[in-house]
């Protein structure tokens, strides 16, 4: 099955054109388990959130667990959405305002810049294998510092095998992944070719490194599969 909704050119990849509409099916069959690591951060949610609190989703794009999250929780939260793309962003708004949700802003910004308010929960769900690696540390200080103490931070990422056998064998598997759902070979080579300098993941202990260098010493490694990995750091 050919995906002809998602720009697939060497090297351009991007979240524009006609990408919000067509979002989540398309990422459900190129991620393993994507609802499934929505659905435990909604119900781990509860051990940070309280009246009064902020939750911030970095790189928010159609912005369906902000909204699983408004509806999981019946306290006082302020939900922030922070995406880099004004059409996920456009869409987000017209599907919040759809549902009639009050407590959830969604924001175009660059989230290198834009200034985070103290907040008990923050998510980064396949956000910062997009940041170019020299910013990331950055990127990883600016949440800790945001987070109040007990504050929670959720980072899933795809990440690299801890050497080329290990790399190999990842690949192989994600790839039967996406065949099993649809994506003939030449799909899944145009997609890496689009994504080359533009999606660039850390291993497991490069990412650690970032977080530990931030601040975080409480970490627990929260979902796994293949090269797809959820963090749950506490600060």
């Amino acid at each position: 099955m050919k995906n002809n909704k998602i720009k697939k050119k060497r090297g351009v990849w991007n979240f524009g054109g006609n990408v919000a509409p067509n979002f989540v099916n398309h990422i459900i069959k190129s991620v393993p388990f994507y609802l499934k690591g929505h659905e435990i951060i909604i119900k781990s949610s509860d051990y940070f959130l309280k009246n009064g609190s902020v939750c911030y989703d970095l790189g928010s794009s159609t912005s369906e667990l902000l909204i699983s999250l408004t509806r999981f929780t019946n306290k006082k939260v302020k939900f922030v959405g922070l995406d880099n793309e004004i059409k996920m962003v456009k869409f987000s708004k017209k599907l919040i305002k759809k549902k009639k949700i009050k407590n959830i802003q969604i924001k175009k910004t660059d989230i290198l810049k834009y200034k985070l308010l103290k907040s008990d929960l923050i998510v980064s769900y396949y956000t910062m294998q997009f940041i170019d690696p020299k910013y990331r540390q950055d990127f990883i200080n600016k949440i800790y510092k945001s987070l109040n103490w007990g504050g929670g931070f959720f980072l899933f990422e795809k990440i690299r095998g801890n050497d080329a056998r290990f790399q190999d064998i990842l690949t192989n598997l994600y790839n039967d992944f996406k065949e099993d759902n649809g994506f003939s070979v030449k799909d899944i080579d145009l997609k890496a070719k689009s994504l080359r300098g533009i999606l660039e993941p850390f291993s497991d202990k490069g990412n650690l490194g970032l977080i530990k260098r931030a601040g975080f010493s409480d970490i627990q490694t929260i979902f796994q599969y293949l090269n797809f990995k959820g963090y749950l750091c506490i600060k």
